[in-house]
C-alpha cells in the first residue's frame, strides 16, 4: 500500500523535513506516527496525499510512483485518499450536510448517491440527527467528526489523519481514535499522526517514530532499502 525507500524531503533554505526514511504499510492495516513537534510527521502524510514531493528516495502508494506523478493524474489518486486535518477546515457557511457531500459534488456523484453516501457517512461518525446543522452550533467533537465524514464518504482505500485529536479532551479523543479503529476493522488502511502517546498504547497499533527528520522506531515490517519504480 505505502512504501517509502530512503526518502527525504528538504525545502527552501536547506530545511530537512525527513532523512532517509524507509517504511512500508501494508494494505488494511494500521499504525500511528509518533514524534516531537517538527519531527517531520505532517511532511510525511503529505506526501503520501501528493501535495508535496520528496527531493530524494521513493514514495509508492499501491506501486504507483507519487514522485513522477503527472499533475493531470493527481486528482484521481486522491479520489483514494481521505484526509483529516487537526484543523478539520469546515466551511461554516453550509450546513453539516453540505459539507460532507462537497467531495462528492466535485467528483460528479448523481444527487440521490450523494444523499445515500453522505447520510450513511454522517450515520458512521454518529451525527445523523446533525445533517441541517451549521459547524458553529456544534462542539469541537462533533466538528471533528463532522471532517472524518467527509473524508470517508467517497469510501476511501486509505484514511490519513493529522493530529485529528490535538484539540480534544481525553474522552473525545477516545471517541475519535475508536473512529478510526472502527473504519480499519472494516479494511481502510489507516495511518495517523499524533502525539496522544497515552492513546496509542492503549490502542496496541504499530508506531512509526521520527526524531528531526529521522526514523528512529519502526514497528512496521522492514523492507529493502532499494526497490523498483513501480508503475505509472
Amino acid at each position: 500500500m505505502i512504501e517509502f525507500h530512503n526518502v527525504t524531503k528538504r525545502f527552501e533554505g536547506g530545511y530537512e523535513a525527513l532523512s532517509n526514511v524507509s517504511l512500508k504499510l501494508d494494505e488494511g492495516h494500521m499504525a500511528f506516527i509518533t514524534g516531537h513537534s517538527g519531527a517531520g510527521k505532517s511532511t510525511l502524510l503529505k506526501i503520501i496525499a501528493l501535495i508535496e514531493k520528496p527531493t530524494r528516495g521513493q514514495a509508492l502508494l499501491n506501486r504507483v510512483n507519487l514522485n513522477t506523478m503527472p499533475r493531470r493524474r493527481v486528482p484521481y489518486i486522491r479520489r483514494n485518499i481521505g484526509i483529516i486535518f487537526q484543523d478539520h477546515q469546515l466551511l461554516f457557511d453550509r450546513n453539516v450536510f453540505d459539507n460532507v457531500s462537497l467531495p462528492l459534488h466535485i467528483q460528479g456523484y448523481r444527487p440521490q448517491e450523494i444523499a445515500k453516501r453522505t447520510r450513511a457517512a454522517l450515520d458512521k461518525v454518529g451525527l445523523l440527527h446533525k445533517e441541517k446543522s451549521l459547524p458553529i452550533t456544534l462542539s469541537g467533537g462533533e466538528q471533528q467528526r463532522v471532517g472524518i465524514a467527509r473524508a470517508v464518504v467517497h469510501k476511501p482505500m486509505l484514511l490519513l489523519a493529522d493530529e485529528p485529536t490535538g484539540n480534544l479532551d481525553p474522552e473525545l479523543s477516545r471517541e475519535i481514535m475508536q473512529i478510526f479503529v472502527d473504519f480499519n476493522q472494516v479494511g481502510v488502511t489507516v495511518l495517523v499522526a499524533s502525539h496522544d502517546l497515552d492513546l496509542i498504547d492503549e490502542l496496541d497499533k504499530p508506531r512509526i517514530t521520527l526524531n528531526r527528520g529521522k526514523l528512529v522506531l519502526n514497528d512496521l515490517e522492514d523492507i529493502p532499502q532499494e526497490a523498483d519504480g513501480g508503475w505509472q
